[in-house]
Parts: C-alpha cells; structure tokens; sequence
C-alpha cells in the first residue's frame, strides 16, 4: 500500500469529485462505481488496497457522494482524505451483500459505470444486482479529467522525473562489463527507493542483442564489452505519481552502425518534442518522430507508438500515436520516446516526459540524451 502524502490538498480532490459528478451527469449516466486503484485515489486521495471484499465509491449524478467499504476497512477510510472530505461512509458486514447495498445507494439507475481497472468478479456482480441497469466503462468520462494535469500534479511529476534523473545519474557505477543484467537491474532498484520512490514498478536493462526487444525483462546474460545497453527505469513517488525514463549506455565504444542510427534517435526524439504545443495532435508528435527515422530507412525498426501519458498510472491517457486527433492542452503529460531496434544485434530509445504547457513543452527529465559510454 503506498501512503497518501500528507496533508491531502482537500480542495483539489472536492474540485475533482464536483466535476466528476458534472461529467457524469453530461454523459447521462446515473453513477460512477469506483473501486480501489488510480481513479479512486485521483477521486479521493484514498489509496485503498485491493481486496477480494469490496470497496466502492458510489459518485452519483445526482446526490452526494458514498464509499462503501467493509467494516474492517473503515477506520483506514476515514484516516484517509476521505475523513478530511466528510464524505459518507457506509459498511457492510460479513454476511451482508455488498453488491446490492451499492446498487442501492442509485434507486431506479438506468446507466452505470465501473471504472475500468475493477476486478471482472466484481464487475461481473455488480452486473448482476443491478441487471436492468446499462453498465459501460467509467474510462470514458474519468480519462477527460485524468489526462489534464493541475499545477500540483505537474509538481509531482517533476519531482518524479528529478528522481529517476538521479538514478540514471548513477547508472555508470554499476554497468559495466563481466556484470549480469539482473545485477546491474538490482543495483538500479536499489537506488530507484534510495532516491525517493516508494515502489520500483519497472528496470529494463537490454545489453546487445536483447537491447532490440523494447520490454525486454532483466535477464542473466553477461554484459559485454563494446555492447550498448538500454536502460529503460521507473518507480511511483509517495504522492502516487509515476517517473519512467529511458537512456542508452555503451559499456566501451559501441559498432559504427550504432553510432550511426543513435544520432538519428535523437534527432528524431527532438524533433518531436519540439512540436509539442497546444492544439497539436497526438499524431502530429509521432509522425514528426517517424518522419526522421524513415528517412533514415529505419522506419520498419521503430515498432511502437512515440509515447503515453504518465500521471496515478505509468501509462495512461494521452497516447502520442498515429491514428489519434486529440489536440494536445496545457497541462497533458506523456512520454516521446522514440525507438529504432535491431533484432539480434542491438536497439535504442530516448525517453522524457513532456508536460505541454501554454508556451510548447517542459521536458521533465534533464539527464544528457548523448550515448553515455561507460567503464568497459
């Protein structure tokens, strides 16, 4: 479980759930079922551990707020933001049914939402205890709030992206050749905590070959001399906000070709970062990425879209892909990394994140993007 920061910035999270109730309202449903995960917490500042009992917010269209929780739970509810908020709190016992308690609490509901990472049991029975009901997606009305960060939160990604800076800071200490990835990879979890983050949610470290595989898991082959080295980290602060950053090491001089197709990276990586800009589409961002590495006759070697936005959820809404119209705003934050991979020989990718903001763009990480070459 990780620890709300305190003290909780009731006004924010008052200010969300009033316009998480007018979204609601706009898109003709009755309620919002939210349980534990990102959009609670984003909700509520309740970060609630995932149990098989459930716990629901129940963010009505109309009327207050509730959050069902299990009696056992409640003390923990109330010693959270959601005491601060005042809003109500309803238990249920062992041999109570939850489902058609919450349910309840939305007579007469005509549509209702889950939010979107529910567990499928409890979606399944809530279906069930309100059958006539309409039931979709809460995604569609929570993503719109979500993806738009406030002041405070682009503070917390700051600070998130200073923190995994400081990790890749250190990065050369520990890689270098006769190492196995999996050490260098403990040796960077190590310092993910070490620098401020609660939780390490992620250490890709793909040396030669396995640097072409883009979620490639730290593995026991020995780095070599001469190898590039991907090194793609990120870990979740106190406040629940994400880092994730991606820079790319030479363990001694790397190949020629290497060398060759990284500059292209990276210019590919700031031409796309340079056109982020309010009213700029997604697809916009990525294509000015692409654009570079097909020309440079990679394009078949850059297999995944430029980037995901990043704020409660390492990967959330907005995704800078082709195909997406969304216009960029102030406040929108995600990831450009870019990627050219060579199956069985070696790959790259340069990643920030990327706040738009009213003027262009803020890149919240700071590291140098250069090949770094490291201890042999």
């Amino acid at each position: 479980m990780l620890a709300m920061t305190p003290p909780a910035n009731l006004d924010a999270l008052r200010s969300r759930l009033e316009r998480a109730a007018a979204a609601t309202a706009a898109a003709g449903l009755d309620a919002l079922l939210v349980s534990p995960g990102p959009d609670l917490r984003y909700l509520t500042g309740y970060d609630a551990v995932a149990l098989e009992r459930l716990t629901c917010l129940v963010l009505r269209a109309a009327g207050d707020p509730v959050v069902v929780v299990p009696t056992l739970e409640r003390a923990a509810a109330v010693a959270s933001p959601i005491g601060g908020l005042g809003l109500e709190v309803t238990t249920w016992d062992e041999l109570d049914d939850p489902y058609a308690l919450t349910v309840g609490l939305v007579p007469a509901a005509r549509r209702l939402a889950v939010d979107d990472r529910m567990w499928a049991v409890k979606a399944l029975a809530l279906r069930a205890a309100a059958p006539d009901a309409e039931q979709s997606a809460a995604g569609a009305v929570l993503r719109e709030l979500r993806m738009r960060k406030d002041p405070a939160e682009v503070d917390s990604l700051r600070a998130a992206g200073e923190a995994i800076d400081r990790v890749h800071a250190r990065v050369g200490d520990w890689l270098r050749a006769g190492r196995t990835e999996r050490e260098v990879g403990r040796d960077i979890a190590d310092a993910i905590i070490a620098e401020g983050h609660v939780s390490v949610d992620f250490v890709i470290v793909g040396s030669g070959p396995n640097g072409a595989s883009p979620h490639h898991e730290l593995s026991d082959r020995v780095v070599q001399h001469g190898e590039p080295v991907v090194v793609d980290i990120g870990g979740t602060m106190p406040d629940g906000y994400c880092s994730d950053s991606t820079r790319v090491y030479s363990v001694g001089e790397p190949p020629a070709e290497f060398v060759a197709y990284y500059d292209v990276l990276q210019r590919a990586q700031q031409a796309a970062c340079e056109l982020v800009a309010p009213g700029v589409s997604c697809e916009a961002v990525d294509a000015a990425a692409r654009e570079v590495i097909e020309a440079a006759g990679y394009g078949e070697r850059f297999v995944h879209r430029t980037g995901h936005g990043i704020g409660l959820e390492t990967h959330e809404d907005p995704y800078i892909v082709s195909g997406s119209t969304l216009a960029l705003e102030p406040g929108m934050a995600f990831s450009v990394e870019p990627g050219i991979y060579l199956e069985g020989a070696h790959g790259a990718r340069i990643e920030d994140i990327v706040v738009c903001t009213t003027e262009g763009a803020e890149l919240l990480n700071q590291r140098p993007r250069s090949l770094e070459v490291v201890g042999g």
